[in-house]
């Protein structure tokens, strides 16, 4: 099955207009920059918000960028959390209120610092000896909730709100915002992802699982698990490596925007069935064929 679904998968990806989807996807806040460690910044602050729909979280991204002016990189790095409370006094997204989010940029603001810049920060944490990088995002996130935010809350508790924006593969969950986030800065730059930090290499990288990817990935037979944590999150990506081993999660972005765009419907449609060059190694679309003489009549 993996020789066929990896022929089927690399012809329908090459046949995939990924590039018109862009405007649909987070990675059009990052890519609105030229400095690189502008689009790092920008990029990880719209991907700790993406959860949800985009229609959601789209206008808290925007309201946090135009806020951070023409350069996110600078004002993180410079950002006084006092100076900056009435700025974001209306700002708020779902668990995060304006304190969180607050408390988020001093968190980056403290790492940048410290490391110089985002992509030093994460290179400084990469071990070329783990099998993939989840202990990179452990490390990260541990790092990230060690800082002292009582000068926003005024005391050393981090709430909910803030630790979920800070979500790592250690509570056993998906972690999808983060690896979302180092898809973008470490895939080459195939105008969707960014390829800025060559360092970290894509074969370690692992698929950010969202419910598009984990319903067409079960469709796919990559995955046999029912829970949509780290563990599914793995699985799926170590039978991509079967069939890329060098950048699996290259079909990521196709994927997941074929379910959000309708093409991939959570109710299976006949007519999007026939058109689907999945539809072979797929277990819905088999599952719907019947051969009926010369002729394959989806019912």
């Amino acid at each position: 099955m993996h020789a066929e679904l990896a022929q089927r998968l690399e012809q329908w990806h090459r046949g995939r207009d990924v590039r018109s989807r862009t405007p649909h996807d987070p990675i059009t806040f990052p890519r609105r920059y030229q400095d690189s460690d502008d689009r790092a910044v920008a990029g990880l602050i719209a991907a700790s918000l993406a959860y949800g729909h985009v229609k959601a979280f789209r206008p808290a991204v925007e309201r946090l960028l135009d806020l951070a002016g023409p350069s996110p990189a600078e004002f993180v790095g410079t950002f006084d959390p006092e100076r900056a409370r009435s700025r974001f006094r209306l700002l708020y997204y779902r668990f995060s209120d304006a304190r969180d989010l607050r408390a988020f940029f001093l968190i980056l603001g403290a790492l940048i610092n410290r490391h110089g810049s985002l992509r030093a920060l994460f290179e400084s944490l990469y071990r070329h000896d783990e099998a993939d990088i989840g202990p990179l995002l452990s490390r990260y996130v541990a790092a990230a909730l060690a800082v002292d935010t009582r000068a926003v809350y005024g005391h050393p508790r981090k709430p909910d709100g803030l630790r979920h924006l800070f979500s790592g593969p250690a509570q056993g969950g998906a972690s999808k915002r983060l690896c979302m986030f180092l898809r973008w800065m470490v895939r080459p730059d195939d105008g969707v992802d960014l390829g800025l930090w060559p360092a970290i290499p894509p074969s370690k990288l692992i698929i950010p699982l969202d419910a598009h990817i984990v319903r067409i990935s079960r469709h796919l037979g990559l995955t046999r698990r029912k829970s949509a944590g780290w563990l599914m999150a793995q699985e799926v990506t170590a039978n991509l490596r079967k069939i890329c081993p060098e950048d699996p999660v290259k079909y990521d972005f196709a994927l997941c925007h074929y379910g959000m765009s309708g093409e991939c419907p959570v109710t299976p449609v006949t007519e999007h069935c026939v058109r689907c060059g999945l539809q072979p190694v797929c277990r819905i679309g088999r599952r719907r064929r019947v051969k009926m003489g010369s002729e394959n009549i989806f019912v």
